[in-house]
């Protein structure tokens, strides 16, 4: 691997994101019809492999039935509006009406409401009373309490979720989570986020977690990489996390499933991720879009509300059309923020590969001007390419 020099003795690495590279197209081409996108997580199994991020503007009950649906899966936020609230729309209508200067303090002020274990128990219930899978997200201090509550409600995934997830956490205020024995006595796939190396990537497998979240700071609401000033793009994370799996694979005959958490905007960017090695991603404003979307067209980080360190804001993204259209199309729009199944398929074709594990073969080319070769007009203008 090649390496650079910051100044004396202080090396550094390259690392990409999803506008450094490109996919090389393959020597055949295959119908986009007749390739396979389904995924599994643990024993979970999804047709579109697509979760939707547990933030309160994207995913509800009703935003998770609807993926739901599709074939995909939304992952609800235990701890957000929805389990503090008994109408939580009414909240949301009054803080998407907020100044820029008066959204902080508001979200620190809404979720410092309680978390109510009944409401955590019906959320689960309404998703699971249309028929679907039920996902949801809670951080590791209360993965314990609320976690269990929406497992013993018929959660099918579990989600353990912090900015930062290490096995080894060293406090000298509070007892650390015990990730092992949580996913010993999980009777459902444990996901387990996020991270952003391959040690740590490993470390969660070898603790029995069935997935794991790659990503930190990526996100079009997240300040992380601002505020704290951590993080690595996400190309190279997921590439790392995906040797970590390949080699525990190897070690142990457990597959364990890697899915690339925030930073794509367009279809391009999970084909993408899924060549770099991810099973699945996770994505939140490109659904937030939706019609469905709680957010009306919103949307906000898990981080932004806290109380000391806030690391996200709430940014517009306006609202395309139905999930329906965001998923499988038909799109109105030449951008690539709609039928991101169909633009998968599509790529797959082109790349000569029909399943995801072929997917994740293929030569990548850095490519830097990938963007901008080509696009003067569409920059000039504000279309397309060039938004």
């Amino acid at each position: 691997m090649e390496r650079y020099f910051l100044g004396r003795n202080r090396e550094a690495r390259m690392t990409y994101g999803f506008d450094e590279v490109s996919l090389v197209p393959g020597n055949i081409t295959i119908d986009p019809r007749d390739v396979d996108i389904s995924t599994t997580i643990g024993e979970v199994s999804l047709e579109v492999p697509i979760l939707g991020a547990a933030m309160d503007g994207v995913i509800g009950p009703k935003t998770a039935v609807a993926l739901g649906k599709l074939g995909a899966l939304g992952v609800l936020n235990l701890e957000g509006v929805f389990t503090r609230y008994t109408d939580p729309e009414s909240v949301i209508d009054e803080l998407i009406t907020k100044s820029p200067e008066e959204v902080t303090p508001f979200l620190q002020k809404i979720y410092q409401e309680p978390i109510k274990e009944e409401l955590v128990a019906k959320r689960v219930e309404e998703i699971k009373a249309e028929g679907v899978l039920a996902a949801a997200s809670c951080t590791p201090s209360r993965a314990d309490t609320i976690g269990k509550v929406a497992e013993e409600a018929g959660l099918d995934l579990i989600v353990i979720q912090s900015t930062v997830t290490t096995l080894r956490y060293l406090s000298s205020s509070q007892k650390p989570f015990d990730l092992v024995r949580f996913c010993r006595e999980s009777k459902i796939p444990v996901v387990v986020g996020n991270c952003a190396t391959y040690e740590v990537a490993l470390e969660m497998m070898r603790a029995g977690a069935s997935g794991i979240l790659v990503g930190i700071g990526p996100g079009a609401a997240c300040t992380t990489r601002a505020v704290l000033g951590i993080g690595v793009p996400q190309v190279t994370a997921t590439v790392d996390a995906a040797c970590a799996r390949s080699d525990y694979f190897r070690a142990t005959g457990r597959y364990v499933s890697v899915i690339t958490d925030g930073g794509m905007r367009v279809g391009g960017d999970i084909t993408k991720a899924l060549a770099s090695g991810a099973d699945a991603v996770m994505i939140g404003s490109p659904l937030a879009s939706a019609e469905e979307a709680p957010g009306k067209g919103h949307h906000w980080g898990m981080a932004t509300p806290d109380p000391s360190l806030p690391r996200g804001t709430l940014v517009r993204v306006g609202i395309k059309g139905k999930m329906e259209e965001i998923i499988f199309g038909p799109s109105h729009l030449a951008d690539g923020t709609m039928n991101l199944a169909g633009a998968l398929r599509g790529a797959m074709g082109s790349l000569g590969v029909k399943t995801l594990k072929e997917l994740q073969t293929v030569e990548i080319a850095i490519s830097p001007s990938i963007w901008t070769e080509g696009k003067f007009l569409q920059k000039v203008q504000g279309v397309g390419m060039g938004r």
